[in-house]
């Protein structure tokens, strides 16, 4: 892969991990993240207005893609409810990049295997940042496995859907839009209505972290339109590392270890992929 396929999916890792500090601190997850889907949706409007339209075949793939992330997102919520955030994170993420080569190669992405080997390492890593001394419940842990299938799914759907759009910003844009929109309305199905109180501090905090949200799915869509799906997602994935840096500087986290040698094996793969 070039450099800037990698530089690409390096900072979506880093968003990724950012965006999820916001969730993780905010009271109501399943609110804070249906608000950071309106900053997705006012955000993407004025993209959507500028760009071309996407073909009918592309619309196919957008739609898919936004009814697979809201159900990502409700998934998402009941692991956490049901387990600790810093195991049941690292098996919903680990679970991801072999799931996407899989789906890359089933789709006629061909991989070489020092890319497979970086896949597999980055994988292993992150799954062994889910062991300490008190396992998650086996409801989280399928709660998580779910969701990363699901995460996989939607990924191979984007990393084909993107070549079907004659920009990846009007992609981006477009499943942004549609999946704030669907979760918003999965979010009055289930809780009868949405309030957001601007004078609120997690109103703030929630759109700001969908910013941040809307900024690293785009990038991840420009870098799947550069390269294949398997080794960018697996980049992506560090973002369990950069998530544990984060809440060791600002959340006060301990790093032991294990976590800093599941580390070394996620950054390790990360080069061998780079390489």
């Amino acid at each position: 892969m070039s450099p800037t396929v990698i530089a690409l999916a390096l900072t979506a890792a880093v968003l990724h991990a950012s965006w999820n500090a916001f969730l993780r601190s905010g009271a109501d997850r399943l609110w804070s993240i249906t608000v950071m889907g309106v900053t997705g949706i006012v955000c993407a409007i004025p993209v959507m207005l500028w760009l071309p339209l996407p073909t009918p075949t592309g619309f196919a793939y957008i739609a898919a893609s936004s009814i697979l992330q809201v159900a990502y997102s409700l998934f998402l919520v009941a692991a956490y409810r049901h387990g600790d955030l810093s195991q049941v994170y690292p098996v919903v993420r680990g679970s991801v990049p072999l799931l996407v080569t899989l789906g890359g190669v089933l789709t006629g992405q061909l991989l070489a295997p020092e890319q497979l080997l970086g896949v597999a390492l980055i994988a292993l890593g992150i799954m062994s940042l889910s062991l300490g001394k008190v396992r998650a419940p086996t409801s989280s842990i399928l709660w998580a496995l779910l969701t990363g299938l699901i995460i996989a799914t939607y990924a191979t759907v984007d990393s084909n859907g993107v070549r079907h759009v004659s920009d990846p910003r009007a992609y981006a844009a477009w499943v942004l839009f549609t999946y704030g929109v669907l979760l918003i309305l999965a979010y009055l199905v289930m809780r009868g209505r949405l309030a957001i109180d601007l004078h609120h501090r997690e109103t703030w905090k929630a759109l700001g972290g969908g910013i941040f949200v809307l900024i690293a799915y785009g990038v991840v869509i420009i870098a799947y339109s550069l390269g294949p799906a398997g080794p960018i997602t697996a980049i992506r994935e560090t973002s369990v590392v950069f998530a544990m840096l984060i809440g060791r500087l600002f959340l006060g986290e301990t790093l032991t270890p294990r976590r800093v040698i599941a580390c070394v094996i996620v950054a390790a793969g990360a080069i061998v992929i780079g390489r």
